[in-house]
């Protein structure tokens, strides 16, 4: 733990001269992100300098112990020694409770991206329940959802939905759901009634400001197309469609649920960002953690976190085994009993990397 609170002060002193600079000053952007950071910080910097000083004090007061012959001194500084004990026990854990909710990211917003995997016709219903599932819970928390590119299925639901998020605290509770989503039910045209399984991926993307993530305009393709609807037909005569390649790493974003070519292309650079945020995070977080395990599951697209069965009126979620009868409820949004369970599992984690 002293090792992460050293570098969270090395980073308060970077922070503080960089915010000094008249290069910083000047760059409006990048100033008002420094500054977000460092006051992210003070919190947990002015306990650790208290922490630090009630060590300081408790050596003060063992040093006198050692060399102090008057009785009256020495018992003054015995019970001292002992308030100071206590003192640095309580900073330790309130130091260790300040770490574990210690997430600068917490009030981003974020871009999700839902897509169908096996199961035919039914994932892509399924892939439509869980946006209205997500757009349901943005609702009671009083986010805002914006869908950025949709691509529908003929029988209904999405074949891909991109959709972003925004509002407060919607990266702490959203974070959680990347990953594979399973639905076991009755599909509605299974004449016989048996049971189908299918598959949806969840992408969670953290979103990205100008100052997050520097593109080189050299390194962008960009392209224009006829917008199109389900299965493939044409529904604008217009070249307002927008596919953007980074070349350098290969990503390719396509927005074309906008009729203007610029809202396309401004939407799929927020996307191109996130996505590119998202992979240097995890190169980032992969060299700090290696063997350390301090997030729930792996995060990784193709894990399988979670099933949604029907006929049960049951929904678990692999990664904690937390499992709850109330599958209608959670469609509809009723999603806050799963994700404060993964929140204190993901504590439970971090409180014993921080022990070790």
């Amino acid at each position: 733990m002293f090792e992460k609170l050293d570098s969270i002060l090395k980073r308060y002193g970077e922070l503080r001269g960089l915010m000094a600079d008249h290069g910083v000053i000047s760059d409006i952007d990048r100033y008002q992100k420094l500054a977000r950071e460092l006051s992210s910080l003070e919190k947990v910097v002015k306990k650790y300098n208290e922490y630090k000083k009630v060590i300081s004090e408790i050596g003060d007061s063992k040093h006198l112990l050692e060399e102090e012959t008057d009785k009256e001194i020495i018992e003054m500084a015995r019970k001292e020694t002992v308030e100071l004990e206590t003192r640095k026990k309580q900073l330790q854990l309130e130091l260790e409770e300040i770490i574990l909710e210690e997430d600068p990211d917490a009030d981003r917003g974020v871009i999700m991206e839902i897509r169908a995997g096996t199961g035919g016709a039914e994932a892509s219903l399924f892939a439509g329940d869980l946006f209205r599932m997500y757009s349901k819970y943005a609702a009671k928390n009083n986010w805002k959802v914006e869908i950025m590119d949709a691509h529908s299925a003929e029988g209904g639901g999405f074949k891909e939905v991109i959709f972003a998020v925004k509002g407060r605290g919607v990266y702490k509770k959203l974070k959680y759901e990347k990953g594979g989503h399973r639905v076991q039910r009755v599909p509605a045209t299974e004449a016989s009634g048996r049971i189908h399984t299918s598959a949806v991926t969840v992408a969670v993307l953290a979103e990205a400001e100008d100052v997050d993530v520097q593109i080189n305009p050299q390194d962008l393709r960009i392209d224009v197309f006829r917008a199109s609807g389900a299965g493939g037909q044409g529904v604008n005569k217009i070249e307002s469609a927008v596919r953007i390649t980074h070349i350098s790493s290969g990503m390719v974003v396509i927005c074309q649920d906008e009729r203007s070519q610029s809202k396309n292309k401004e939407k799929a650079m927020r996307v191109l960002r996130a996505r590119l945020l998202e992979h240097n995070r995890k190169e980032h977080e992969e060299k700090i953690a290696k063997d350390r395990r301090i997030q729930v599951g792996t995060g990784d697209r193709s894990e399988k976190i979670r099933t949604y069965n029907f006929p049960d009126c049951r929904v678990t979620d692999h990664r904690i085994g937390f499992t709850i009868y109330d599958l209608p409820n959670v469609m509809e949004g009723e999603m806050d009993k799963i994700i404060d369970a993964l929140i204190q599992a993901e504590k439970k984690l971090k409180l014993s990397a921080v022990q070790s």
